[in-house]
This record gives structure tokens, C-alpha cells and sequence, in this order.
């Protein structure tokens, strides 16, 4: 068992600390957060071991998980890769692509493992569908939230549509060409509305749209590919898969038959994988686990996480210019 402590105990972080505390893979040796009256209380009440300084708590394991506000992660990150500490950082990577780049090139120097956590990855209706997810050409997705004050101090971008951006960089080969995007603040500080725009360069295009300002919620993406049509819903964990094949000679009854302008016809099957319950956010820390002891590519890597940065950071400054 790894031994790994947390830094941050907020919402995210306390579910971390709860997940770790019941993992095989890794042993919780305590937790360290700069609020120091609200840390007690989550010692008091958790039994959790509660840290008075990072530096004490770096030096107790082999792995941290940094679960803080984005303006710190690159700080935090930065002191555990100088002490040869392998970490686990909540997305987004960092505050900005100069510091992600950065934490890239010094991880790798001094040969530390990092993971980012992109939790959608480890979706099961994602999960799913992804081996059949092949050169899509369009991508419509839609993650929509009713308004919480927590998360808002950045952009709706960086707080839900990064989820996407992730996931739709994991599934399209191709370098991003152009990006357009609109954003409108409604309630906060940061645009609370947005839709992007990218385009890549084999053609694709992915057409996002996040709000956290929705009377109900929904987070689905939609792939169209030659063939086929991919739909995942992340929030109700169901996923559909429609193909269509040349339609036999003779058509049973109940088969669904499609016949084109030039007369060829196409039939159209339903080809729906199981979806695996899982606890996406255990799964993510653990498959860390396994990247660490066994010597794997994490799941979600620093460069995947820093490019997801750099895309969600274009996007921003597509509307901003407007």
C-alpha cells in the first residue's frame, strides 16, 4: 500500500479523504488544510490525521493528492516533484499553461509520475463506448448546472467545460486548428454561459456548450462518425451506440432500412455495450495506484491535463476579445 496524504478538505477533498481511507491500494497517513480551524473540525469529526505544515506531511508519504484551489496547485505541486514525491492534482493541471508546462518538464526531469483528474474519463458510460469512439468528424455536448456559489471565482470553462475538452481531445487525433467562442456572465464575476467552437485539423469539429446557470442538470456528448452514432450521458451513466451496415438482400420484417437519393440502402442496428457500475473518483486514484507500482502511463497525464489547459485557456480568450 502506498502511503499518501491529502491537501485540501473542502467538498472535493473530503470525498477524497473518505475514498482513500477505504482503499487497498493506498494507506491515508493524514491530511494538511490552511484553514486550520475548518481542518480540525474534519479531524475532529473523521478521525483523519490532521497536519500542521505541507512540508511535514510531504515528508510522511510517497504520494500526494492535491485537492486545493487551482491558484495553489502549481505551488503545491511543484515542492512535492522537488522531493521526488509522485501526486495526484484535481483539473484543472494548473492556473496557467506557462505553470503546467512547467510542472511537465520538471516531473519529468526528476522522474515523477503525476496524474490529473479528469474525472469523466473514468465515467462508466464513457467508459463504455471509448474502444468504439473512432475518427469522429462531429461532436455536440452539453453540461449544464444549476447555479452554486462554489466554483465560481473562475470561468464556467475551467470549472465544467474542461470536462469535455478533456474528453473530446482523448477520442480526436488531430491538432486543434481554430477555436470561436462566445461566453456571457450572468450572476458572477466570470461568464457563467459558454459555447466553443473547435475546429481540428483532420476536419472534426466539437461544438460545446456548459452553463451553470440551468434550471436542471444534464452532461451528454453526442459523436458522429462514418457509420455511426455515439451518444454518452456522464450524469445518468447510459450510453447508446446506432450503426448502420449494408442492408441484406432481404430484410427481415423488423429490420430498419434507410435508402439514400443515389438508391443505396443502409441498415440501421442498435450495437449497446454494458455499462460497469463503478465509483469513477476511487477508480481514478487507485488506477494512479497501479500506474506507480507497476511503472505505467497514468490514465489522465500531466501533458493530457496541460493541454486541456491550453485549449480551455484559447477558448476563454476567443469570447474575451469580444
Amino acid at each position: 500500500m502506498l502511503k499518501i496524504g491529502v491537501i485540501g478538505a473542502g467538498h472535493l477533498g473530503k470525498i477524497h479523504l473518505r475514498l482513500l481511507n477505504q482503499s487497498k491500494k493506498y494507506e491515508l497517513v493524514g491530511f494538511y488544510d490552511s484553514n486550520r480551524e475548518y481542518a480540525q473540525k474534519v479531524a475532529d469529526e473523521f478521525g483523519y490525521t490532521l497536519y500542521e505544515e505541507i512540508d511535514d506531511l510531504l515528508q510522511d508519504v510517497a504520494v500526494i493528492d492535491i485537492v486545493t484551489p487551482t491558484l495553489s496547485h502549481f505551488d503545491i505541486a511543484k515542492k512535492a516533484v522537488l522531493l521526488n514525491k509522485h501526486f495526484f492534482i484535481e483539473k484543472p493541471i494548473t492556473h496557467t499553461v506557462e505553470e503546467a508546462d512547467e510542472l511537465v518538464a520538471l516531473a519529468a526531469k526528476h522522474k515523477v509520475k503525476g496524474q490529473v483528474g479528469h474525472v469523466e474519463r473514468f465515467n462508466p458510460a464513457f467508459k463504455a463506448v471509448q474502444d468504439k469512439i473512432d475518427q469522429p468528424m462531429f461532436i455536440e455536448a452539453h453540461r449544464l448546472a444549476e447555479f452554486n456559489p462554489r466554483g465560481t471565482d473562475v470561468p464556467v470553462v475551467l470549472d465544467l467545460m474542461i470536462h469535455d475538452i478533456d474528453a473530446v481531445l482523448s477520442v480526436v487525433p488531430s491538432p486543434v486548428k481554430n477555436i470561436n467562442a462566445s461566453g456571457v456572465s450572468v450572476i458572477s464575476e466570470t461568464p457563467d454561459i459558454c459555447n466553443a467552437r473547435i475546429e481540428f485539423e483532420n476536419g472534426c469539429v466539437a461544438n460545446l456548450t456548459a452553463s451553470r446557470i440551468s434550471l436542471k442538470q444534464m452532461r451528454k456528448a453526442r459523436f458522429f462518425q462514418r457509420d455511426a452514432y455515439i451518444s454518452v450521458d456522464f450524469l445518468e451513466k447510459k450510453c447508446e451506440v446506432v450503426r448502420m451496415k449494408d442492408a441484406p438482400q432481404q430484410p427481415g420484417e423488423f429490420d430498419m432500412i434507410l435508402q439514400n437519393a443515389e438508391g443505396v440502402k443502409k441498415q440501421i442496428y442498435f450495437d449497446n455495450p454494458d455499462v460497469d457500475e463503478n465509483n469513477a473518483i476511487l477508480e481514478e486514484l487507485e488506477t494512479f495506484a497501479e500506474a506507480i507500482t507497476q511503472d505505467l502511463t497514468p490514465k489522465v497525464t500531466l501533458e493530457q491535463g496541460a493541454r486541456a489547459l491550453r485549449v480551455a485557456k484559447q477558448i476563454i480568450n476567443s469570447f474575451s476579445k469580444k
